[in-house]
């Protein structure tokens, strides 16, 4: 295996990449990074539509950032991929992996030979029938991943593995070393955003929620009819806070609300939904992070909706920086790179 792995991280309309040496080591070291846009169409909420295209801009963005490894690891996180809670008999993860279409096709809204299957283990415990493995269903669409795997290979990358981005950004942020609590892990992105509830470090609960950052500024562009662009730096500009008197400003700043109401809506009811039907534990607090949770005020309305502190995580805290990295830039997107630093730090789980 290369000595370095490049995490890519395909979004709604830009594609984020972040070089790793020494994944498994207590510190890795981010070595280099780079964002490219991509053109219109050729994704849709991280499903790559036109391979060659996404392919031509790979090349391209290999170029500009200098990226030396040609071993990537991909990420799927959209509303093509499903996680449900699952119980299957104590046996090997291989043993496991093989029974799963003899036993999920009622879970699944796609045919079981359609679909990509794996199961992440959580906990054990003892069934009717015996030793029981508690754990979590994954399923992917597989033309979702192989649109995506035959991008990189087109642009000459070998992909090494496909990841959960959940599971990615929870291996980033989340210590399992920590003391034992459970958290809401919320990554907003520009279509998707994902909840992830940790207990003790693990994964217990996900739920991918097909809305993000981008469904403000359109939701903008459409009820102000103005320009994508004009709309985004509105959203920057005004978040959730603005005082403005200026009618355009209040106009805009009621469309932001209403749209990102319904996020908090869903978020509240995602994290409600887990502490009821799991008494025993207390969600102890939120971990938000992704390029959407960028919008001002938005930790505070979070706070305000579930009633948990809210604390925006630094996803370089346990990761050194090479010499010719430019922190000062990484820093100021340090949430837009969470997804492909958790990514490329998958290749050593």
């Amino acid at each position: 295996m290369s000595k370095t792995i490049v995490g890519v991280d395909i979004g709604a309309d830009t594609l984020r990449a972040v070089e790793i040496s020494g994944a498994a080591s207590s510190r890795p070291t981010l070595v280099r990074f780079g964002e490219i846009r991509l053109p219109q169409g050729s994704v849709s909420r991280g499903e790559v539509l036109e391979p060659q295209t996404v392919a031509d801009v790979l090349k391209t963005l290999w170029s500009q950032a200098g990226f030396k490894s040609k071993q990537v690891v991909l990420g799927m996180g959209n509303q093509r991929v499903l996680a449900r809670d699952l119980t299957v008999a104590k046996a090997s993860k291989a043993r496991i992996k093989e029974s799963l279409p003899f036993q999920v096709q009622d879970m699944l809204p796609v045919p079981v030979a359609d679909a990509l299957l794996d199961f992440y283990p959580v906990s054990e415990g003892v069934g009717e029938h015996g030793p029981v493995i508690n754990g979590l269903l994954i399923a992917a669409v597989k033309d979702a991943v192989l649109g995506n795997v035959r991008a990189s290979k087109l642009a000459g990358l070998t992909t090494i593995g496909v990841d959960l981005i959940p599971f990615a950004v929870t291996r980033l942020l989340v210590d399992r070393g920590q003391a034992p609590e459970t958290v809401a892990l919320i990554d907003i992105g520009a279509s998707t955003t994902s909840v992830v509830l940790v207990s003790s470090g693990v994964p217990q609960f996900v739920r991918i929620i097909p809305s993000g950052g981008d469904d403000v500024t359109k939701d903008l562009a459409a009820r102000l009819e103005i320009p994508t662009e004009l709309a985004e730096g509105a959203k920057r500009t005004l978040g959730l806070v603005s005082t403005s008197t200026v009618q355009e400003d209040r106009v805009a700043s009621s469309v932001i609300f209403e749209t990102v109401n319904e996020l908090l809506g869903s978020l509240r009811n995602t994290v409600s939904y887990y502490a009821n039907t799991r008494p025993q534990e207390t969600v102890s607090r939120i971990v938000l992070t992704g390029g959407g949770a960028r919008l001002l005020g938005l930790p505070e309305a979070l706070a305000e909706v579930t009633r948990l502190p809210v604390v925006e995580a630094d996803p370089f805290d346990s990761i050194a920086f090479g010499r010719s990295v430019a922190q000062d830039e990484l820093r100021r997107n340090a949430s837009s790179y969470t997804v492909a630093l958790g990514l490329a730090l998958g290749s050593a789980a």
